[in-house]
Protein backbone atom coordinates (compact mmCIF):
# COMPACT_ATOMS: atom_id res chain seq x y z
CA UNK A 1 0.00 0.00 0.00
CA UNK A 2 2.82 2.56 -1.08
CA UNK A 3 0.32 5.09 -1.92
CA UNK A 4 -1.70 4.90 1.81
CA UNK A 5 1.77 5.13 3.59
CA UNK A 6 2.02 9.31 3.47
CA UNK A 7 -1.11 9.76 3.71
CA UNK A 8 -0.81 8.21 7.11
CA UNK A 9 2.60 9.78 7.82
CA UNK A 10 2.09 13.46 6.81
CA UNK A 11 -1.55 14.05 7.32
CA UNK A 12 -0.79 17.59 8.79
CA UNK A 13 1.01 18.84 5.34
CA UNK A 14 -1.43 17.17 3.70
CA UNK A 15 -4.27 19.35 5.16
CA UNK A 16 -2.17 22.64 5.33
CA UNK A 17 -2.01 22.42 1.37
CA UNK A 18 -5.75 23.41 1.13
CA UNK A 19 -4.89 26.45 3.19
CA UNK A 20 -2.16 27.38 1.17
CA UNK A 21 -3.40 26.46 -2.01
CA UNK A 22 -6.80 28.19 -1.11
CA UNK A 23 -8.17 29.53 -4.81
CA UNK A 24 -6.56 26.34 -6.55
CA UNK A 25 -8.84 24.38 -3.86
CA UNK A 26 -11.97 26.33 -4.53
CA UNK A 27 -11.36 26.06 -8.34
CA UNK A 28 -11.03 22.91 -7.98
CA UNK A 29 -14.11 22.56 -6.04
CA UNK A 30 -15.67 24.68 -8.56
CA UNK A 31 -15.23 22.36 -11.61
CA UNK A 32 -16.34 19.05 -9.27
CA UNK A 33 -20.10 21.52 -7.90
CA UNK A 34 -20.28 22.26 -11.61
CA UNK A 35 -20.33 17.96 -12.85
CA UNK A 36 -22.24 17.03 -9.80
CA UNK A 37 -25.30 19.33 -10.35
CA UNK A 38 -25.73 17.78 -13.59
CA UNK A 39 -26.75 14.32 -12.51
CA UNK A 40 -29.57 15.99 -10.72
CA UNK A 41 -31.09 16.90 -6.97
CA UNK A 42 -32.22 14.34 -4.59
CA UNK A 43 -29.54 12.20 -5.28
CA UNK A 44 -26.96 9.61 -3.42
CA UNK A 45 -23.70 8.89 -4.28
CA UNK A 46 -20.20 8.43 -2.46
CA UNK A 47 -16.96 9.40 -3.05
CA UNK A 48 -14.23 7.14 -3.50
CA UNK A 49 -10.93 7.75 -1.62
CA UNK A 50 -12.47 10.66 0.33
CA UNK A 51 -9.28 11.48 2.26
CA UNK A 52 -10.09 13.80 5.11
CA UNK A 53 -13.45 14.82 3.71
CA UNK A 54 -12.20 18.06 1.94
CA UNK A 55 -13.91 17.35 -1.61
CA UNK A 56 -17.20 15.33 0.22
CA UNK A 57 -17.72 17.81 2.91
CA UNK A 58 -18.39 20.66 0.46
CA UNK A 59 -19.98 19.24 -1.94
CA UNK A 60 -22.76 17.13 0.32
CA UNK A 61 -21.61 14.02 0.26
CA UNK A 62 -21.92 11.90 3.07
CA UNK A 63 -20.17 8.83 2.33
CA UNK A 64 -17.52 7.03 0.91
CA UNK A 65 -14.40 5.07 1.41
CA UNK A 66 -10.38 5.68 2.42
CA UNK A 67 -7.97 3.32 3.36
CA UNK A 68 -6.03 6.00 5.21
CA UNK A 69 -7.02 5.66 9.09
CA UNK A 70 -5.92 8.97 10.09
CA UNK A 71 -7.93 10.05 6.84
CA UNK A 72 -10.75 8.50 8.57
CA UNK A 73 -10.41 9.90 11.83
CA UNK A 74 -10.65 13.30 9.83
CA UNK A 75 -13.43 12.66 7.83
CA UNK A 76 -15.41 11.30 10.24
CA UNK A 77 -15.10 14.59 12.33
CA UNK A 78 -16.42 16.53 9.84
CA UNK A 79 -19.61 14.07 9.43
CA UNK A 80 -18.69 11.57 6.61
CA UNK A 81 -19.58 7.89 7.17
CA UNK A 82 -16.37 6.30 6.13
CA UNK A 83 -15.59 2.73 5.54
CA UNK A 84 -11.96 0.95 5.59
CA UNK A 85 -11.71 -0.03 1.82
CA UNK A 86 -10.19 0.34 -1.40
CA UNK A 87 -11.53 1.69 -4.82
CA UNK A 88 -11.20 -1.77 -6.83
CA UNK A 89 -13.18 -3.74 -4.45
CA UNK A 90 -16.02 -1.63 -2.74
CA UNK A 91 -18.31 -2.68 0.23
CA UNK A 92 -21.65 -1.93 -1.44
CA UNK A 93 -24.19 -3.56 -2.81
CA UNK A 94 -24.94 -3.39 -7.19
CA UNK A 95 -27.30 -0.55 -8.50
CA UNK A 96 -26.81 1.50 -5.02
CA UNK A 97 -25.43 4.45 -6.18
CA UNK A 98 -26.42 7.68 -7.94
CA UNK A 99 -23.23 9.44 -8.81
CA UNK A 100 -19.64 7.97 -7.11
CA UNK A 101 -17.24 10.46 -7.20
CA UNK A 102 -13.42 10.18 -7.87
CA UNK A 103 -10.48 12.72 -7.09
CA UNK A 104 -7.61 10.49 -6.35
CA UNK A 105 -7.13 8.73 -9.67
CA UNK A 106 -3.75 9.63 -9.64
CA UNK A 107 -2.83 7.48 -6.48
CA UNK A 108 -4.99 3.99 -7.21
CA UNK A 109 -3.54 1.00 -8.07
CA UNK A 110 -5.53 -0.03 -10.63
CA UNK A 111 -8.28 2.85 -11.90
CA UNK A 112 -9.89 0.64 -15.09
CA UNK A 113 -10.60 -1.83 -11.97
CA UNK A 114 -11.69 1.04 -10.31
CA UNK A 115 -13.89 2.23 -12.50
CA UNK A 116 -15.56 -1.10 -13.22
CA UNK A 117 -16.80 -1.33 -9.24
CA UNK A 118 -17.93 2.00 -9.57
CA UNK A 119 -20.21 0.58 -12.62
CA UNK A 120 -21.20 -2.16 -11.13
CA UNK A 121 -23.05 -0.12 -7.98
CA UNK A 122 -24.37 2.66 -9.85
CA UNK A 123 -28.09 2.80 -10.78
CA UNK A 124 -28.62 2.49 -14.61
CA UNK A 125 -28.55 6.66 -15.65
CA UNK A 126 -26.06 7.22 -12.53
CA UNK A 127 -23.44 9.19 -13.13
CA UNK A 128 -19.12 8.34 -12.43
CA UNK A 129 -17.49 12.09 -11.97
CA UNK A 130 -13.49 11.46 -12.15
CA UNK A 131 -12.06 15.30 -11.26
CA UNK A 132 -7.80 14.66 -12.15
CA UNK A 133 -4.58 16.13 -12.91
CA UNK A 134 -4.19 15.96 -16.53
CA UNK A 135 -0.46 14.43 -17.44
CA UNK A 136 0.41 16.62 -20.17
CA UNK A 137 -0.62 20.08 -18.44
CA UNK A 138 1.87 22.02 -16.73
CA UNK A 139 0.84 21.50 -13.47
CA UNK A 140 1.34 17.76 -14.07
CA UNK A 141 4.12 18.12 -15.86
CA UNK A 142 5.38 19.85 -12.56
CA UNK A 143 4.36 17.46 -9.92
CA UNK A 144 5.84 14.47 -12.51
CA UNK A 145 9.61 16.60 -12.33
CA UNK A 146 9.42 16.97 -8.45
CA UNK A 147 7.53 13.83 -7.88
CA UNK A 148 10.80 12.41 -6.16
CA UNK A 149 10.84 15.35 -3.71
CA UNK A 150 6.65 15.16 -2.85
CA UNK A 151 5.64 12.55 -0.16
CA UNK A 152 2.49 12.46 -1.94
CA UNK A 153 3.45 12.37 -5.24
CA UNK A 154 6.43 10.12 -5.53
CA UNK A 155 4.16 6.48 -6.31
CA UNK A 156 1.44 8.42 -8.25
CA UNK A 157 0.47 7.98 -11.92
CA UNK A 158 -0.85 11.04 -13.77
CA UNK A 159 -2.63 9.94 -16.62
CA UNK A 160 -3.58 11.80 -20.59
CA UNK A 161 -7.46 12.58 -20.76
CA UNK A 162 -7.58 10.17 -23.56
CA UNK A 163 -6.28 7.67 -21.86
CA UNK A 164 -8.85 8.17 -18.55
CA UNK A 165 -11.60 8.18 -21.63
CA UNK A 166 -10.90 5.12 -22.79
CA UNK A 167 -10.68 3.21 -19.36
CA UNK A 168 -13.88 5.06 -18.91
CA UNK A 169 -15.23 3.29 -21.85
CA UNK A 170 -13.78 -0.01 -21.41
CA UNK A 171 -15.69 -0.37 -17.62
CA UNK A 172 -19.21 0.78 -19.75
CA UNK A 173 -19.44 4.35 -19.78
CA UNK A 174 -20.97 6.20 -22.10
CA UNK A 175 -21.70 10.38 -23.18
CA UNK A 176 -18.36 11.24 -21.21
CA UNK A 177 -18.84 15.17 -20.63
CA UNK A 178 -15.28 17.43 -19.94
CA UNK A 179 -14.57 20.18 -18.38
CA UNK A 180 -11.67 21.98 -17.17
CA UNK A 181 -9.42 24.49 -14.25
CA UNK A 182 -6.38 25.72 -12.97
CA UNK A 183 -5.00 27.58 -15.79
CA UNK A 184 -1.82 28.53 -15.47
CA UNK A 185 0.64 27.40 -12.96
CA UNK A 186 -0.61 26.83 -9.21
CA UNK A 187 1.46 29.61 -7.64
CA UNK A 188 0.14 32.32 -10.33
CA UNK A 189 -4.07 31.34 -9.34
CA UNK A 190 -4.90 33.93 -6.99
CA UNK A 191 -8.89 33.80 -7.62
CA UNK A 192 -11.31 30.97 -8.18
CA UNK A 193 -11.23 30.54 -11.59
CA UNK A 194 -14.65 29.79 -13.65
CA UNK A 195 -14.38 26.34 -15.57
CA UNK A 196 -14.05 26.05 -18.87
CA UNK A 197 -16.04 23.24 -21.55
CA UNK A 198 -13.89 20.57 -22.75
CA UNK A 199 -9.74 19.77 -21.74
CA UNK A 200 -6.71 21.13 -23.31
CA UNK A 201 -6.14 24.29 -21.51
CA UNK A 202 -6.26 23.78 -17.94
CA UNK A 203 -4.59 21.28 -15.72
CA UNK A 204 -7.09 19.95 -13.58
CA UNK A 205 -10.14 18.01 -15.53
CA UNK A 206 -13.60 16.53 -14.58
CA UNK A 207 -15.40 14.27 -16.50
CA UNK A 208 -18.63 13.19 -15.78
CA UNK A 209 -19.64 9.59 -17.97
CA UNK A 210 -23.37 7.66 -17.58
CA UNK A 211 -24.26 4.08 -16.98
CA UNK A 212 -26.46 3.44 -19.90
Amino acid sequence: MLQVQPFEQYTEEYEAWFGEHHFVYESELNALKTQLLKVGPDVRGIEVGLGSGRYAEPLGIREGIEPSGRMRELAARRGIEVMNAVAERLPYGDMSFDFVLFVTLEHLDDVQAAFKEAFRVLKPGGSVIAGFIEKDSPVGQAYHQKRHRSHFYRHATFYPTDRVQKMLENAGFRNPDFIQTLFGKLDTIREIQTPKTGYGEGSFIVVKADKK
